[in-house]
């Protein structure tokens, strides 16, 4: 251990936030999965921006590795270090403060350890609505949403988090401290820095605040739960409602019936809001600024519209807020239930909307041809062409043994999807997880650029080294 290194860090932050037992570092090092835990020499626990750039900056200066965290809620171990000891976690939980509020601009600006529930609640005080909308929002942070480039249940409407960016401040792997919280929506004056760093996954800098879109607060919303018969019929829909509701459908979500039973069988107070069994189902929300009976008249059109064709076989509309909450925890439980059945391999991927039936056809057909009885899992952002395709082991395996066969399994699933020129990676990032199996769909010319531009901006490897690339 750098006994030097790790009190020079205790003069900038104080000893109490240099965490180097075992028990103080353990939630910091073990990903939220619990499938990994990774060692570090401290964990670092900085207050300011400045404090940040002088950590940064003795971590060049020693050649220590540096892996930026925010709520370590990713699902690709982006945000944990490895098993060797040498590298700090820098945890960015300590800043969390909203910055400023501009409500006739309609931006926040707060430090990147900001919850993005209270990012949400700081939001709605000023009458504004901050749309990103993760099932994590209660644990995850702003620059973690940021550093992925998270998208959520909104993106259909508001696009994911690079959208909701209007400026950054970032320090670099040499400890310096770029400042770029600007509020404007047009600034076309060379490379555009903020859309570097987000996405990042703090392999080229560490985002220490941010400047946010703010939207007026709709006058209603209103969320529908319509059962359909196959992913193709759920397409149909999806194109009479953008067609028939404009910009004002904010969701449209895709759920398999046993995607559904598995959450009815884990969370019993949870109850199915229809009678009948269908292969699939899709979750409508809209976001009104006229008013509820507007809303209401729109979305009983749409839906009596896809009764009548045949693109929805039953349908039920929430007439409060708690009900509407209800259907979308029928949504939001579905990895929560996978996990408590046992362990599974996750894919997120993202293809072209118009093929996703094609690819669950596909997918879905190979996937029991080579491994019979297996169990899939999906769901998924359908208006974005986001898919969580997982699959869990057959009723007769161990799900240890099945894990086994992950690779197999990526190869049925990525393959598929890199034909319909999708991504294996929509929302969640590359992280430590994906970084050697994204070398097979990307060209050896798209590697090459990215990596020059790591080694242009972090020549000596320090920042979240082993990631994403």
């Amino acid at each position: 251990m750098n006994s030097g290194f790790l009190a020079s860090c205790a003069q900038i932050i104080g000893q109490d936030h240099v965490l180097t037992s075992e028990s103080d570092q353990q939630a910091y090092l073990t990903d939220w999965r619990q499938r990994y835990t990774g060692k570090a020499m401290a964990v670092l626990l900085p207050t300011s921006t400045e404090e940040v750039a002088a950590l940064v900056a003795l971590c060049a200066q020693h050649r220590i590795p540096c892996v930026p965290q925010g709520g370590n809620t990713g699902l690709v171990l982006g945000s944990v270090p490895d098993q060797t000891g040498q590298a700090v976690v820098l945890s960015l939980k300590r800043m969390d403060r909203v910055l400023a509020v501009d409500v006739s601009n309609n931006t926040m600006t707060v430090q990147a350890g900001c919850l993005l529930a209270n990012v949400q609640a700081a939001a709605e005080v000023h009458q504004r609505l901050f749309p990103l909308s993760l099932a994590s929002e209660g644990s995850c942070t702003i620059g973690g949403n940021l550093a992925t480039n998270a998208g959520g249940t909104a993106v259909l409407r508001y696009g994911n988090s690079r959208e909701l960016c209007l400026g950054l401040e970032v320090v670099t792997p040499k400890g310096e401290i770029w400042n770029g919280l600007r509020g404007l929506r047009k600034d076309n004056t060379g490379y555009d820095l903020r859309d570097l760093y987000i996405g990042a996954e703090g392999t080229l800098g560490i985002i220490t605040a941010a400047v946010l879109k703010l939207f007026p607060q709709p006058r209603a919303s209103l969320t529908a739960l319509a059962a359909v018969p196959s992913a193709d019929a759920a397409l149909q829909l999806l194109n009479v409602a953008r067609s028939d509701l404009g910009p004002i459908l904010t969701g449209f979500e895709l759920i398999s019936d046993f995607s559904l039973q598995l959450v009815l069988k884990h969370f019993p107070l949870l109850k199915k809001p229809l009678d009948s069994n269908c292969p699939y189902y899709t979750l409508l929300e809209i976001s009104d600024h006229e008013s509820e009976e507007h809303a209401n008249g729109l979305m009983e059109s749409v839906l009596a519209k896809a009764l009548e064709h045949g693109y929805a076989t039953d349908a039920v509309c929430a007439t409060s807020i708690s009900q509407s909450k209800t259907l979308w925890q029928l949504r939001e439980n579905i990895s929560a239930a996978q996990a408590m059945e046992g362990k599974n391999i996750k894919h997120d991927i993202s293809l072209p909307i118009s093929d996703i039936p094609t690819f669950i056809d596909m997918a879905d057909a190979a996937l029991h041809a080579a491994f019979p009885g297996c169990q899939i899992v999906c769901f998924g952002h359908l208006g974005d062409g986001n898919l969580h395709y997982n699959v869990s082991a057959p009723v007769t395996m161990r799900d240890t043994d099945f894990i086994q066969q992950q690779q197999a399994v990526n190869r049925i699933v990525h393959d598929r999807v890199h034909g319909l020129n999708g991504s294996i990676s929509a929302e969640h990032g590359l992280g430590m997880l994906k970084r050697e199996e994204i070398t097979l769909y990307k060209s050896a010319l798209e590697l090459s650029l990215m990596r020059s531009i790591k080694a242009a901006l972090d020549p000596d490897n320090i920042m979240n080294p082993g990631k994403l690339i």
